[in-house]
């Protein structure tokens, strides 16, 4: 599972494609969310540990940075999910998921089919 926080960073990498991350903390800033450097590139390095973000080495002014990059793991992140219910919960869970699936609005649904990809 993502924290705010993660999910925040990420959501501004969803936006610029590809970012180093003092973009990312700009971007964030825009939006009204404050944060330091340090704690975005930290934020940014759990994404990339969890899979969520590609980065590649930059060099720079004197130095090298990461550049991240967005990568579209919706797909793959509800399968494994999904998987993790089956795994920990047996037929009960599978059957309070479907339950729950039976509750979604016509709208959210649809998202989460689009998502899917199904």
């Amino acid at each position: 599972m993502l924290g705010s926080l993660e999910r925040e960073v990420l959501a501004s990498l969803r936006v610029l494609k590809t970012a180093h991350a003092r973009q990312v903390r700009e971007d964030l800033e825009a939006r009204g969310i404050p944060l330091a450097y340090t704690t975005v590139s930290t934020i940014l390095g759990r994404l990339h540990a969890k899979g969520m973000v590609k980065r590649r080495r930059q060099t720079c002014r004197g130095g090298e940075r990461y550049v991240y990059r967005y990568v579209d793991f919706e797909r793959t992140y509800l399968h494994s999910l999904l998987r993790g219910v089956v795994s920990l919960f047996g037929s009960p869970g599978v059957v309070h998921l479907s339950e729950e699936l039976r509750n979604l609005r016509t709208t959210e649904e649809k998202e989460l089919r689009r998502r899917l990809k199904l």
